[in-house]
């Protein structure tokens, strides 16, 4: 592995050429005596959906946490990319394309919609062609991705105001406008509607079609995780039980018991 946090900050990236864009790699964390991860491996092709399922407590968030760099592994690597990036903080993982969201949107709630897609837009990898560009183009760049989450009728409410929905919304526009290679989400379709959860799936396959994403999800809504995902990785109190297809994993007699149940 070479290069630095630097050099990667510019890096042109050939999927094509990638076996794989995130490998982690015997990865273990503790809380004192919680072992709240142990030994949990697994690779993420280039543009596939890679979902993350299990039982509270299992370990989901925490994964999450340890990849984009909140948390500090005890033990094993996280590699993007071919690069060993363990214990880099966010916001360097961001400027190389590592963008996720979080279980329970925290917009700027005393700045507009608009605002708060601005922020991501200020931290995205490179300004157009390289260079960083002017105020109005950045507030054209930002109503252009509300309009793609449906949210351009918003732009000036202050966040605080918005719904439940509406805030999941603009949490997933913010990342966005990172402009992300690898987007990793947390429970985006918690306390949605059925209708309101096949809208974020047909908008979320819309959105790695354009932007040629590659997608990690962690998700309780089993209908949309098994329908939106190429492969499932299964945790159970910190530890990897399963991992493949979505209808191999939902066979699987130790996934059954632990999480699924006989339904």
């Amino acid at each position: 592995m070479t290069g630095g946090i630097v050099a990667l900050r510019d890096l042109k990236v050939d999927l094509d050429s990638l076996d794989s864009v995130i490998e982690v790699v015997d990865i273990h964390k503790y809380f004192g005596g919680l072992k709240a991860l142990k030994g949990v491996s697994f690779h993420v092709k280039p543009r596939e959906v890679l979902g993350i399922i299990g039982p509270n407590g299992a370990g989901k968030t925490t994964l999450f946490n340890v990849i984009t760099g909140f948390l500090r592994p005890d033990r094993g690597r996280v590699v993007y990319l071919g690069h060993d990036i363990t214990g880099k903080r966010p916001h360097y993982l961001s400027k190389l394309g590592l963008a996720r969201t979080f279980q329970i949107a925290k917009p700027f709630e005393g700045m507009s919609t608009l605002e708060n897609v601005l922020i991501g837009l200020l931290f995205a990898r490179r300004g157009r062609n390289g260079f960083r560009v002017g105020m109005s183009d950045l507030v054209h760049e930002a109503r252009r991705i509300l309009e793609v989450v449906s949210l351009e009728h918003k732009a000036n409410s202050p966040a605080g105001h918005l719904t439940v929905v509406e805030r999941k919304r603009l949490e997933l526009a913010r990342v966005l406008a990172i402009e992300p290679t690898v987007l990793l989400l947390d429970e985006v379709m918690a306390g949605l509607s059925s209708q309101e959860v096949e809208w974020e799936v047909d908008l979320l396959r819309r959105i790695k079609e354009e932007k040629d994403l590659t997608v990690v999800m962690i998700e309780h809504v089993m209908k949309a995780i098994m329908s939106f995902s190429d492969r499932l990785v299964v945790l159970h109190h910190g530890e990897k039980i399963a991992e493949g297809r979505p209808e191999e994993v939902a066979r699987d007699p130790k996934v059954v018991e632990a999480y699924l149940g006989e339904d």
